[in-house]
């Protein structure tokens, strides 16, 4: 089986990348969706402890103003994280291939558990826009969140995808690269 990774910044299209991975008979875990559940669940305590509060709006509001306290957070989220990838690939070692969709792979230091790594790019302007849409954000909360993430890490992905066109022409970039994958596996 090869593991692929699926990261990029926020607002950059990982969200639709894995829609058209999915539709391509792939099987796809979505990080950002698992962390809403071990934030609810799994680090309910231990979130409430350090933030007096579980609330994903106002951790947010704290840990996007406040690199330390994301940095808390991270720690609390990050190990519940890698024990469901490694608990995905266990249950889908019989698969082809498997995705794991994540803003921070990098960041996480999961970078290691993964064959392929693939980075969804957008232009700046372009992610502002999409997350004040997406999100119901101002600039000023949108420009937040976009700048606690870093570029750094896009060299070192095995794959840039770009989006800063169309669906169709994502569609086409992402089955190029899923093409190129085939010949791995």
């Amino acid at each position: 089986m090869i593991k692929i990774g699926l990261t990029g910044n926020i607002a950059s299209g990982k969200s639709t990348v894995e829609k058209i991975i999915v539709e391509a008979g792939f099987k796809v875990v979505d990080l950002d969706m698992v962390s809403h559940c071990v934030l609810e669940n799994e680090c309910k305590n231990d979130i409430l402890k350090t933030f007096n509060t579980t609330d994903r709006k106002k951790l947010g509001d704290i840990v996007f103003k406040d690199k330390n306290e994301l940095k808390k957070l991270e720690n609390i989220i990050h190990p519940e994280l890698k024990k469901y990838v490694l608990k995905f690939f266990e249950d889908n070692k019989n698969e082809k291939a498997v995705f794991v969709s994540g803003a921070l792979i990098f960041e996480a230091g999961f970078s290691d558990l993964f064959d392929k790594i693939i980075f969804v790019d957008a232009k700046r302007d372009i992610r502002i826009n999409r997350l004040m849409k997406r999100n119901s954000l101002n600039e000023e909360e949108a420009l937040l969140r976009i700048d606690a993430q870093s570029d750094k890490f896009k060299q070192k992905a095995d794959f840039i995808l770009e989006n800063n066109l169309d669906l169709k022409t994502l569609k086409e970039n992402t089955g190029k690269i899923i093409i190129l994958l085939n010949n791995v596996i």
